[in-house]
């Protein structure tokens, strides 16, 4: 294991889009809580261009491409139309994401091991344009092998059962969720991959994730905009990137 470097956060923007668009109108501007994310300590912004465009739009992506100073990860179906605008706009990352019509939001990890050709094929031109690709996939085995083998450079393993039998004081569940992320991760470094993070993570379930020394970056969206109602969006990415510094500091003094 390499020296522990900076635990990233990279801050989804999506739900400010989500309520901009309840009213149809132009407020609130997710570039405007992008650039305050930025002002945060935000190391990253991530936004998902759905192709039913349910919150983020193409002229947010175009505007981001104008505005960001930190790097935008732009997440995204393995689709043509996909294909397409990222290299039109080359961000800086690309994350291949499973996406249906009917979902309230991503559900579960994309299906690499058995679409291993198509998604190399995919990616291939994503990579040659500069873009850091990256594969949301489930705390698996077969996945994460499959990433690996279709050139991916960084795998995000999704954390959303855990995060979601903590919620339900599910707590053996829970652990057990946990371990799996923990095996994962280190089987995700072990095999050359950059080892990402995300999907319902809170201020009560960061840290142990936090704490895995393989995992680079955080990709957290939907808690922190919704704490920001209540304390508002720097205080609130403030005290996630204070936990995850802590939960960090642990791990640095156990290796």
């Amino acid at each position: 294991m390499q020296p522990l470097g900076k635990l990233r956060l990279g801050i989804n923007i999506d739900h400010v889009a989500t309520v901009r668009n309840a009213r149809g109108g132009a407020y609130p501007d997710p570039l405007r809580a992008a650039k305050l994310a930025e002002e945060a300590g935000a190391d990253g912004i991530t936004a998902h261009l759905r192709e039913d465009r349910r919150h983020i739009s193409d002229a947010d992506i175009e505007g981001l491409m104008q505005v960001l100073s930190v790097p935008l990860n732009f997440e995204m179906a393995a689709t043509d139309e996909m294909q397409k605008i990222a290299l039109r706009h080359q961000p800086h990352a690309v994350c291949i994401v499973p996406e249906k019509r009917e979902e309230r939001t991503t559900e579960g990890g994309l299906e690499v091991a058995r679409e291993e050709n198509k998604l190399a094929h995919f990616i291939a031109p994503l990579r040659e344009a500069g873009c850091r690709v990256s594969i949301f996939i489930a705390a698996d085995l077969r996945q994460i092998e499959a990433a690996a083998r279709i050139g991916a450079q960084v795998i995000e393993l999704h954390t959303g059962a855990y995060c979601d039998a903590h919620a339900e004081a599910r707590f053996d569940e829970r652990d057990a969720e946990l371990e799996k992320l923990r095996e994962m991760a280190a089987l995700g470094h072990a095999l050359g991959l950059e080892v990402h993070a995300g999907h319902g993570l809170t201020y009560d379930t960061v840290q142990p994730v936090a704490e895995f020394p393989e995992v680079m970056e955080l990709n957290i969206g939907h808690f922190i905009i919704g704490e920001a109602i209540f304390r508002g969006l720097v205080p609130a990415i403030t005290e996630m990137r204070r936990l995850m510094d802590a939960a960090r500091a642990v791990t640095a003094e156990r290796v």
